[in-house]
């Protein structure tokens, strides 16, 4: 050994150590230690050279350890969910919007899974009381010629079925053989409004809406153009196309939009809706439209408000969202909604109308939309159902 090569050595295996030593506890100072050392050792044998080798470093753990524990406190939120969804129905009459915003942007941060055994039980629980597949539409199958129909929301009044309605009700249920795999359910709310959806809508494989809403010109990019069934509000037709007179053929024009679609009506709900609802089935066969009418079963519906009660939705009547996002979910493999918002403004405090074509709002008192949304996110929490809270993902 040259002279002195032991204690060179002797130095630079205590400049090994007290580096170690500071990469444990105070990793800042230990690169200030690292360049005194390269300084120190210019020009020194290997042994002291492998200083340089950021190999000496001991990695930080500290910002794994941070996310770990942010991963389980997210994990733990996630998993209270259900709980916090179901006690916003529960634990005020009134409902307040910043609580409902609140769990919807806990709900957003975690990641969202269909679960197949809770789809299944909800869609049998359905199925028990109301029987989408079978009863949800009028048909020749399940209302025979002589058939006393009682309204579902004046259950004292009632209907004949004579041969002039009988024969215009389709023989059978017109979705009894399928079952789609993945389903858009699209409700009308602001939300929409440049969220980009169009494209996802319109890829799946059966599209529901509500209340003739538009979809052409610019609104297709944000909510799509394909539609399998549309609902009508009969109101509509007395309101916004005067009873199909006058209007009627600015009506036929906004229907043919639609293409290849079923019209699906309340006629028997209420006395009101059944001369409206009759006159949209008239005026389509005898225009000789592709469109199909078609109507909703009082008894199912009245089923499926009693159904709905019992999960805590009272009000007077359930809305058309509501209706069909039932429907969908004993139709369909997979549901997805979209623009379902009851509330004015987003997480983030940005002012939301209440449709994404108006700002007109419903009749106070008619229906339960924030209840109705609870039970909505409940379905959503469980993995029955998914909802599009937000600007939809461009392929």
């Amino acid at each position: 050994m040259r002279p002195g090569g032991a204690l060179l050595a002797l130095l630079g295996s205590l400049l090994l150590l007290r580096l170690l030593w500071c990469s444990a506890y105070a990793p800042g100072r230990s690169r200030i230690l690292l360049e005194e050392s390269r300084e120190a050792t210019h020009g020194t044998p290997a042994a002291l050279r492998m200083l340089r080798s950021p190999a000496t470093l001991i990695p930080r753990t500290t910002n794994s350890t941070y996310l770990n524990e942010q991963s389980l406190q997210l994990t733990e939120k996630c998993k209270n969910l259900q709980a916090d969804v179901k006690s916003l129905s529960k634990k005020m009459k009134r409902y307040s919007e910043d609580d409902y915003l609140q769990i919807i942007t806990n709900i957003q941060r975690c990641p969202w899974k269909r679960q197949a055994e809770e789809y299944e039980n909800f869609r049998e629980e359905l199925a028990s009381c109301c029987d989408a597949v079978q009863n949800f539409v009028v048909s020749q199958n399940n209302t025979p010629v002589g058939t006393n129909m009682s309204y579902e929301a004046e259950s004292k009044k009632g209907i004949l079925i004579g041969e002039k309605i009988f024969n215009m009700l389709p023989v059978s249920q017109p979705f009894v053989e399928y079952r789609y795999n993945q389903c858009a359910v699209v409700g009308n709310g602001g939300i929409l409004n440049n969220s980009l959806c169009g494209a996802e809508i319109d890829k799946s494989d059966f599209v529901f809406r509500c209340n003739l809403p538009p979809t052409t010109g610019n609104f297709s990019k944000d909510v799509g153009s394909k539609t399998n069934l549309v609902t009508v509000n009969p109101s509509i037709i007395t309101t916004k196309y005067g009873n199909l007179k006058e209007k009627k053929a600015v009506f036929l024009e906004d229907i043919a939009t639609y293409g290849d679609v079923f019209l699906l009506l309340p006629a028997f709900s209420f006395r009101a809706n059944t001369g409206a609802s009759f006159k949209v089935y008239y005026s389509l066969k005898e225009s000789q439209s592709r469109q199909k009418v078609i109507f909703f079963h009082p008894k199912y519906l009245k089923h499926l408000a009693l159904f709905w009660r019992t999960k805590g939705v009272t009000a007077y009547r359930l809305s058309s969202g509501l209706m069909i996002t039932s429907v969908a979910v004993e139709l369909c493999e997979n549901v997805k909604l979209y623009g379902f918002w009851p509330f004015s403004k987003t997480v983030e405090d940005t002012p939301v109308s209440h449709h994404y074509y108006d700002n007109k709002l419903p009749k106070r008192g008619f229906h339960e939309m924030p209840k109705e949304y609870s039970q909505i996110l409940q379905l959503h929490v469980k993995g029955i159902l998914k909802l599009q809270f937000s600007k939809c993902e461009i392929a």
